[in-house]
């Protein structure tokens, strides 16, 4: 899930059911929200659980629509397809990684994605929240 212009959280699911997003959704996203999907049906509950929801539909070329007529695109969801790209972009000299190893993969590259710094900022920013954070068991 990824808010235009804000923060973004990724989370690893054994499968990907109504029943398995809805928790996810509904502890990320809040009440009333509008939130833009294509049209997989695993989104059409989105009003019943109390949220806007508008879909754009690849499968007939759709991939933006002006519903208002300002010439502003404002049903979509490339903001999201960007940040995949980034991420399959960034994932790939990584080749092989298990499935055991991917959630920490993603984490990181959700951290760098939140933190909007680079470089030496970046670091700083990450040191700060690993020195933040309470200890982890890691037997």
């Amino acid at each position: 899930m990824i808010q235009r212009g804000g923060e973004v959280v990724i989370r690893m699911l054994e499968n990907v059911q109504q029943r398995t997003i809805e928790p996810l959704i509904k502890a990320t996203i809040a009440l009333g929200t509008m939130v833009y999907t294509d049209e997989y049906a695993i989104y059409n509950p989105f009003q019943d659980w109390g949220y806007a929801h508008k879909t754009v539909c690849h499968g007939v070329g759709e991939y933006a629509r002006d519903e208002d007529g300002d010439g502003f695109c404002e049903v979509h969801v490339n903001t999201m397809e960007g940040f995949w790209s980034l991420l399959r972009s960034w994932l790939r000299p990584h080749r092989g990684i298990s499935q055991e190893k991917l959630p920490v993969y993603l984490s990181f590259f959700e951290f760098v994605h939140n933190a909007k710094r680079r470089g030496k900022a970046l670091l700083t920013a990450l040191l700060q929240s690993l020195l933040a954070s309470p200890p982890r068991n890691t037997y």
